[in-house]
């Protein structure tokens, strides 16, 4: 039975669609590797071409020396590949939120394999491996991975859990799940740490799409994405509910952890920042009042 929900995930999913945390269902499917490797030749060229020039420009400042070799232009070479190969492209695809100049170009974006927006450690891993797939061995078998994987991944995006999508295409408002009221109380206390993205991500787009699914199948594959979620979550939802109902209340339990986990780390990170701005204790008192000990 799992094996027949996955199937029909896959063929459901077949047009892969994003939906954001916002309820905005975007048309995103996979880049083609043509469109990977057009983007990936703008990109990695532009690194290579502003690596030339600052080894020109470092060698320019100070010759190599005919006696041996420099220690502070080894230095300084060794500084320049780590900026331009690893920090700089970093700092552009977590800045951007996946997106680089050349998939800016061609209108792609790096995403979670749930669809979700790709954080530090997911970059980290795709720069870093990217280091010994595109430049130590001259790109192929970033080819040859994107060639042969099905959503056309490199092996960082492999590791990292990432693969790359369209994302010039309009964003359609979509409505937002709402929760079932008589699974509140049964949502607030069940376990949902099991419950894998991508199945997450085929459900919500299975509740987006319901109203445009033939009902016999839309009833079969509720039935089946239910069951598999049923197995994920802990205690099961009570003898009897709609198996809809049973999805939106997983999924809306879901999203309003995730928000609220994202409310607290804002408001932590807000309050170290306030901590850190405030003077050290007994400086900006009043001019003569004395401190306490």
């Amino acid at each position: 039975m799992a094996q027949q929900t996955t199937a029909s995930s896959e063929r459901m999913m077949e047009e892969v669609r994003i939906v954001t945390g916002e309820a905005v269902l975007l048309d995103a499917a996979p880049a083609s590797a043509a469109a990977r490797m057009l983007s990936g030749l703008i990109d990695y060229g532009l690194t290579t071409i502003g690596l030339i020039l600052s080894i020109i420009t470092l060698l320019a400042v100070r010759p190599v020396s005919t006696s041996g070799p420099d220690p502070l232009v080894m230095i300084a070479f060794s500084l320049l590949m780590l900026g331009w190969i690893v920090l700089l492209p970093l700092t552009v695809e977590v800045a951007s939120r996946g997106s680089s100049i050349g998939r800016w170009v061609m209108g792609l974006r790096v995403v979670r394999d749930d669809g979700g927006t790709v954080s530090l450690r997911h970059c980290l891993v795709r720069v870093l491996v990217g280091v010994v797939e595109i430049y130590a061995a001259l790109s192929i078998l970033a080819i040859a991975s994107c060639t042969v994987t099905r959503r056309g991944k490199r092996l960082g995006d492999l590791l990292a859990g990432t693969y790359v999508v369209r994302d010039q295409l309009e964003a359609a408002t979509a409505p937002p799940i709402l929760m079932p009221p008589e699974l509140a109380s049964w949502a607030e206390q069940t376990d949902l740490r099991a419950l894998p993205g991508n199945l997450a991500l085929v459900a919500r787009t299975f509740l987006q799409r319901a109203s445009t699914i033939e009902p016999r199948s839309r009833q079969r594959l509720g039935a089946e994405l239910a069951e598999s979620l049923s197995s994920c979550v802990s205690p099961p939802p009570p003898k009897g509910t709609h198996p809809e109902r049973f999805l939106a209340a997983v999924l809306a339990e879901r999203r309003d952890r995730e928000l609220a986990l994202a409310m607290r780390d804002r408001q932590v990170a807000e309050e170290t920042r306030a901590q850190m701005a405030l003077l050290p204790h007994g400086v900006g008192g009043q001019s003569g009042a004395p401190t306490s000990p």
